[in-house]
């Protein structure tokens, strides 16, 4: 009878689930430069990483040079939606920031950082 008991307790114990980061997902990005993207964050290791995933113009979806380029990467949680220590790429320059961001709801304000001046976008969550 231990050993059925035993059994039962392992097996819940191996079915909790690992619960996702509530900003992984796809997010579609502000038009920039006459285009925009969506980003897939998904972990990568501990902290958290965006890739560019689709791009789009005024003529539709089309296959950029970017896509599957990091586009945020070593984003550590804070605890109540925010997220910092990151670094994010701007693909119509080419420079890499400092980044944060903020999560609300459906709504993610990604920033890059030179100092303590930031520039921002909000994106949108897609999935």
């Amino acid at each position: 009878m231990k050993h059925v008991i035993f059994a039962a307790i392992a097996a819940v114990g191996l079915a909790t689930p690992v619960f996702a980061d509530p900003v992984e997902g796809v997010w579609q990005t502000q038009v920039d430069d006459g285009a925009y993207a969506h980003i897939t964050i998904a972990p990568c290791g501990d902290k958290l990483c965006g890739t560019i995933s689709r791009t789009f113009n005024d003529s539709g979806e089309y296959n950029s040079a970017n896509k599957g380029k990091p586009i945020v990467w070593d984003m550590v949680a804070q605890g109540g939606g925010a997220y910092k220590n990151g670094k994010i790429w701007q693909p119509s320059t080419g420079k890499v920031y400092n980044s944060k961001m903020a999560l609300s709801g459906n709504t993610l304000k990604v920033s890059g950082c030179v100092g303590p001046i930031c520039k921002g976008q909000t994106w949108s969550r897609v999935q």
